[in-house]
């Protein structure tokens, strides 16, 4: 049979994984596919009449070109089976089963979760992208992941079989690489292979020995913009593991504008924490990177930075993000001089992100 792929009009950065593993499932059957990717091509008719067509899905607040895409097909061929699944139709079965499609999908399809992604489908892409292990042991408050996937499962002794042969760059989207048992067989592989590295989800930082550093810095790593670490200080009990694995990285040959520190923010926390946790952050010498929270429970799941925590404000959270735009470098706010001067100085969250200097009062 032919298979349709749609991926929806949303953006992202990256090719739609989950339809290239399907692409590959069904052609190792016998069947033809082709994709569709509405951001970049438009709708359009398929080749060939399809007998199904899955229509994936990433975040919650994409939702209405989820549902428009079924809705474009669904009239185009009404007797063609709709499949819906990915990030969205997991984390809103119950919602995401009014879009149109005859079944909603949760969770892996787990035929086609071993098997090399069809990258001829997307020609210019250059990345492997693959996932050594799923799940998380964490069980983090703000964090989808252990709810969807569980514990950490699914850990891979080798990768090889992921990579395209053409491509020079592999990108793991494992939620804790560092919590699997194979993660020494991994780093071997990657080091022989000698492609470029990003671990894009980032790296438990409370995991960073002495024996992990030194073997990333024997990889090709990179993220993109100068950036070859990523990190997270979501809480502020972290700090001392996120400071000591930033020591060990720097001891290592790492520069602080190559490590990129994550910080959530409108969660639990209240402002003046949040405050400290970036000055902890550029006192470091390290990139800092806010992340507003955002719950996956309706309504607020559903429209994008719509939630407000009990101890944060419309106003703040906005400063926080006028002040990224202003003063930071695509969101981040790298530890220059002036910027690190500021914060050491800032008596409160307040004072920090203002984006003006006080007016003197004249006598």
């Amino acid at each position: 049979m032919h298979v349709l792929l749609v991926e929806p009009n949303y953006y992202t950065r990256y090719p739609p994984l989950g339809l290239l593993k399907l692409s590959s499932y069904h052609k190792s059957r016998g069947d033809t596919t082709e994709l569709v990717r509405v951001k970049h091509e438009g709708y359009r008719k398929a080749k060939n009449k399809p007998r199904r067509i899955y229509v994936t899905s990433l975040w919650t607040w994409a939702w209405k070109s989820v549902w428009e895409a079924i809705g474009y097909y669904r009239k185009l061929y009404p007797d063609s089976e709709i499949w819906l699944g990915g990030a969205y139709a997991s984390i809103l079965p119950d919602h995401a089963s009014n879009a149109g499609a005859d079944l909603v999908f949760e969770g892996l399809f787990k035929e086609a979760e071993d098997l090399l992604p069809d990258y001829t489908l997307v020609p210019d892409w250059d990345g492997s992208i693959l996932f050594a292990s799923r799940g998380c042991n964490r069980k983090c408050g703000f964090c989808v992941v252990w709810k969807l996937e569980g514990p950490i499962n699914s850990c891979k002794k080798s990768i090889k079989h992921l990579i395209w042969p053409s491509h020079t760059k592999v990108i793991l989207w494992d939620n804790n690489f560092l919590q699997s048992p194979y993660w020494r067989e991994i780093l071997d592989e990657l080091e022989e292979l000698q492609l470029k590295v990003d671990f894009n989800q980032g790296i438990d930082a409370a995991y960073v020995t002495d024996e992990v550093a030194e073997r990333l810095s024997r990889l090709r790593l990179d993220s993109g913009r100068g950036i070859k670490i990523r990190l997270a200080y979501d809480e502020s009990w972290r700090k001392r593991h996120v400071q000591k694995a930033i020591e060990r990285l720097k001891d290592y040959g790492f520069k602080g504008r190559s490590i990129m520190v994550y910080i959530l923010f409108n969660w639990v926390d209240d402002p003046d924490d949040f405050f400290h946790r970036v000055r902890d952050v550029l006192r470091w010498g390290v990139v800092a990177y806010p992340m507003q929270y955002q719950p996956i429970e309706i309504p607020w799941a559903l429209q994008k930075n719509s939630y407000i925590s009990p101890k944060w404000d419309w106003h703040r959270i906005d400063l926080v993000q006028r002040f990224r735009r202003v003063v930071g470098y695509g969101g981040a706010l790298p530890p220059y001089k002036a910027l690190v001067e500021k914060f050491e100085k800032a008596q409160s969250f307040d004072e920090a992100f203002s984006l003006r200097e006080p007016k003197t009062v004249k006598k």
